[in-house]
């Protein structure tokens, strides 16, 4: 993981997630909070999304699977990393995170922890490439334990994440910061 990345989740372990114009709007307003995932946009306006955000000083990572106009090849990644100024990507797919890492952007692989298979079914190589692994939802103290330890990496809780116990919880477990779109959870 990037030094600016780790030291901005260590002085706030709260990720801003906005899925909307409203939540950029009340996340340019906050300056605790340092670390941003956009997870709204499309192909011709997120160099300007990513811009408002850099300006007031924010690390921000784009969601590749949520930018309409994104395909899921490779050559997304390489779009974000020569025509905005993301510091990194999130993706649920191997491919671009390995493409990120390649480019030296950050990387977080988000999975969704629906039942044993998924875990079973982890890349056991994807510390090769990503940074951090966000697992959703966050609400699993037992799991983020054993990712942590599987893995080997640092873990991100997003997801379902509601209220100061969620947070207290999620980070106890281990859990390097959390991911939550919940403005009240923000301004904790």
């Amino acid at each position: 993981m990037k030094q600016e990345l780790y030291d901005a989740l260590s002085d706030n372990p709260i990720i801003m997630a906005i899925k909307d114009e409203n939540g950029l709007r009340a996340c340019l307003k906050r300056s605790d909070a340092m670390v941003v995932f956009v997870l709204f946009g499309e192909v011709a306006s997120i160099a300007q999304t990513i811009e408002r955000l850099k300006a007031s000083g924010k690390q921000v990572m784009v969601h590749m699977d949520l930018i309409s106009g994104l395909s899921s090849r490779e050559e997304a990644v390489d779009f974000i990393a020569q025509y905005t100024k993301a510091d990194g990507i999130i993706s649920t797919r191997y491919d671009q995170i390995k493409r990120g890492r390649q480019l030296g952007l950050s990387t977080v692989y988000r999975i969704f922890v629906i039942d044993s298979k998924a875990l079973s079914n982890l890349n056991r190589h994807i510390g090769d490439y990503a940074d951090i692994v966000e697992i959703l939802p966050g609400l699993m103290p037992k799991i983020i334990k054993k990712m942590k330890k599987q893995l080997g990496l640092p873990i991100i809780a997003g997801g379902l994440i509601a209220d100061k116990e969620d947070v207290i919880q999620a980070l106890d477990a281990g859990a390097i910061a959390i991911s939550t779109t919940n403005e009240n959870v923000w301004n904790m």
